[in-house]
């Protein structure tokens, strides 16, 4: 069963709740179909819901219930809505999932009369579960498509410049400061920084609705000029309340960019990526440039907090790391859709390619499109990853183990979503609905309970588990991940000395952190964690 917290808002945290109702539904296997009956007017098409017969989606794209008018900014091309209804609207959803959703087959059919526009897509989704008993696809939602422009090209989200780690989402709550949205910011609380009230509410122990309710409304506020009190302990027992006002604010996704002098006089670039946004193409090649310039040995790629976005970034990524050779003529990611299609890509219509390893720049950020990208041409990378490192980092991991890249993980299991779709806007919504698996040049992509550092199985991968180090800056090679990286590249494996402040647990299992033997989930708005491509096809 879904949690009832509507995914069509991603902001409206499940972690923080206390209680969840039954959704109702299940089942599936169903379709259903529509008859309509044309009105070349632009009006509504008039339709009768008839389980077992679909019509094309195009049929009722842009029939909108509030169509816009005037120019969209994404395009530049006047918007193609025309007059229409909710049940248009409706009816677009339930063909359109039909045609391109992964699992199209387990969806249940439902009369999209009885339920409004948002609630109906929440329904257009598998109920069917994984082996480990989760959803099969927890990775279903919406946002009004000004806001999905305004987040994935610019970076720019409401918040108040940090990132929040929710390492205990019940009671006993343990939330911290997790990062910074930019670099060195000033006068924000640092990493580690424990929460113990918001706006009156005791975060640790709070268990009413209207006290969970406050708290989600905190954490992640819903619009610029909203202002909340927090009170925080820092480190050393102290507390201090502080009233944050929420901005709009832009999310530097590629941070602490350094030179390590590791054992052995071999030089370590570290850098933390956090986003897959448009704006981390320029930044990444940046990086790349001054660690090459450095003439670094090994990487260690922080993606624990890394939930995905758009996948060609992660290709780009991958080939700044391996180079050429490995590379050439290799498969990044190939995308298998439904069984409905072979041969075609359902989305753009043309011929399924698989997606290379890109070498230049695609015109994402500031820079133009075909510069050549810079290489760091190494035979392995260390990834430091948490529950929190997800999809299109996800891709990252496997594009280069596809190639035989050495990849040694550090940390603790990523989430697990080798899925992925095109965001599709209709009527002023732009709707995320799986479309696509991904797999590496070897066919692998069957990771749904994430990488597992030391793990068995095809999914298994040579690495450590350590627990995330709260007490300490990322980038700084005492913190325990980071520390774990360069112990391994001095001695071969995860059993040599990390930072005196830690230890191994005697059962091999991960490293307490500072109390804390939980990983940290830091949320962010779902279209963050997943792959995303464009209509391109090509990227």
């Amino acid at each position: 069963m879904r949690d009832c917290l509507s995914l069509s808002h991603p902001l409206r945290i499940l972690a923080l709740s206390v209680l969840l109702g039954a959704c109702g539904g299940g089942g599936g296997g169903g379709s259903s179909s529509q008859n309509p009956s044309a009105d070349d007017s632009g009006g509504s098409t008039g339709t009768t819901w008839q389980p077992g017969v679909f019509q094309p989606s195009e049929t009722f794209a842009a029939r909108c219930e509030s169509p816009r008018s005037g120019t969209n900014s994404s395009t530049g091309r006047p918007y193609d809505d025309v007059a229409g209804t909710a049940l248009d609207e409706k009816n677009w959803l339930r063909s359109w999932t039909s045609e391109l959703y992964l699992w199209y087959d387990e969806v249940e059919d439902r009369d999209p009369a009885e339920y409004e526009v948002l609630e109906y897509f929440d329904l257009l989704v598998t109920e069917e579960l994984t082996e480990t008993g989760a959803p099969k696809d927890n990775f279903h939602f919406s946002l009004p498509t000004s806001d999905w422009q305004s987040q994935t090209q610019s970076g720019v989200a409401v918040g108040y410049g940090f990132q929040w780690a929710i390492i205990e989402a019940r009671p006993p709550r343990d939330v911290a400061v997790a990062y910074w949205d930019q670099e060195n910011s000033v006068g924000l609380p640092p990493r580690g920084t424990k929460v113990v009230t918001v706006d009156g509410v005791d975060v640790v122990w709070a268990n009413d609705q209207a006290s969970v309710d406050t708290l989600n409304a905190a954490f992640f506020p819903g619009s610029v000029g909203e202002e909340h009190t927090f009170t925080f302990e820092y480190a050393d027992g102290s507390r201090e309340t502080v009233t944050f006002t929420a901005r709009a604010l832009a999310t530097d996704p590629v941070q602490n960019v350094r030179v390590i002098d590791a054992a052995m006089g071999r030089q370590v670039g570290y850098l933390l990526f956090t986003d897959h946004i448009a704006t981390a193409e320029n930044e990444l090649k940046g990086a790349v440039e001054s660690l090459a310039a450095a003439g670094i040995d090994e990487l260690v790629l922080d993606l624990r907090y890394n939930g995905g976005g758009l996948l060609a970034i992660a290709s780009q990524l991958a080939y700044m790391i391996a180079g050429d050779v490995p590379t050439a003529g290799r498969v990044f990611e190939e995308l298998v859709f439904n069984d409905q299609y072979s041969g075609v890509n359902p989305v753009t219509g043309e011929p399924l390619q698989p997606m290379p390893f890109f070498s230049t720049t695609l015109g994402f950020s500031s820079l133009p499109s075909e510069l050549p990208l810079p290489t760091l041409d190494l035979q392995r990378v260390f990834v430091l990853t948490g529950a929190s490192t997800c999809s299109a980092s996800e891709s990252i991991i496997n594009g280069l183990r596809g190639v035989d890249l050495e990849v040694i993980q550090v940390g603790s299991t990523t989430c697990g979503k080798p899925y992925g779709f095109y965001p599709t806007d209709n009527c002023g919504t732009t709707y995320f609905s799986i479309q696509f698996q991904g797999r590496n040049d070897k066919g692998f992509g069957e990771y749904p309970a994430g990488f597992t550092p030391g793990g068995s199985g095809p999914a298994g991968v040579i690495g450590c588990q350590v627990a995330d180090d709260f007490s300490r800056d990322l980038g700084d090679p005492a913190e325990w991940r980071l520390s774990a990286a360069l112990s391994f590249i001095e001695t071969g494996s995860c059993q040599g000395s990390l930072a005196s402040s830690s230890s191994y647990r005697a059962d091999g299992g991960a490293l307490s952190a500072g109390g804390r033997d939980k990983d940290a989930r830091v949320l962010k708005p779902v279209w963050q964690e997943n792959r995303i491509l464009d209509r391109g096809g090509e990227r």
